[in-house]
């Protein structure tokens, strides 16, 4: 069955560009963005890889671990790292799964569709985990379409908030925004849960300054 949001991410072992990884391991305590691509040397991903790795200090700060891969080898790996350093002017220092048996592309349905007739090229997912080992997010990207690494970490300053606080997050939120009062809270009650104020807009849509700020 596919994976669905909520599930436990399946467990691997599986070589990578930095060694034999165990994935549950690996992730400890961390959240975790894990990222496929169609193949090595391709050039949306290039100039993707390299931006996880300028980010580095943002997914830091949110104890959020980086880890890719593709159905190509350890040695191809290595590689194109050298590539993406060079073109994108940064270094990559996470780990890039060298998934070639595609173990890891079948447990998570990353293998193309057409992978039947021969193309055993991975679609272009991600994942973000979270330290119990949920899946948080999923989303499929077009192979024109580089991915938008500043949404991923929007989506997770929203989860890690609302994770926390009894509130969600509005279209367009930004970290510092105002966020939605949860209906399961009432409007009253919220007045005591949110010291800085709760605006009804109507009585289900209640809105109150984001309370880790």
């Amino acid at each position: 069955m596919a994976l669905q949001l909520g599930d436990i991410a399946p467990d691997f072992s599986q070589k990578s560009s930095s060694g034999d990884i165990n994935f549950h391991e690996w992730a400890g305590d961390s959240w975790v963005v894990l990222f496929s691509h169609p193949a090595d040397y391709t050039p949306v991903c290039t100039t993707e890889l390299g931006t996880v790795a300028k980010y580095r200090a943002e997914f830091e700060k949110r104890n959020v671990k980086t880890i890719a891969l593709s159905v190509d080898g350890v040695e191809s790996h290595k590689g194109w790292i050298g590539d993406i350093n060079e073109t994108q002017g940064t270094s990559v220092d996470y780990p890039i799964l060298a998934d070639e048996d595609k173990k890891v592309s079948n447990l998570y349905g990353m293998l193309h569709p057409e992978s039947s007739t021969g193309n055993t090229l991975t679609v272009r997912s991600v994942f973000v985990i979270d330290p119990n080992k949920k899946i948080r997010l999923m989303i499929t990207y077009p192979a024109s379409t580089g991915r938008n690494f500043d949404e991923l970490l929007r989506v997770i300053d929203s989860l890690q908030l609302t994770d926390y606080h009894k509130v969600a997050t509005p279209a367009n939120w930004q970290d510092g925004g105002d966020c939605v009062v949860v209906p399961s809270i009432s409007t009253e009650d919220a007045k005591k849960e949110f010291p800085k104020g709760v605006t009804e807009v109507k009585p289900y849509l209640r809105m109150t300054p984001q309370p880790n700020k």
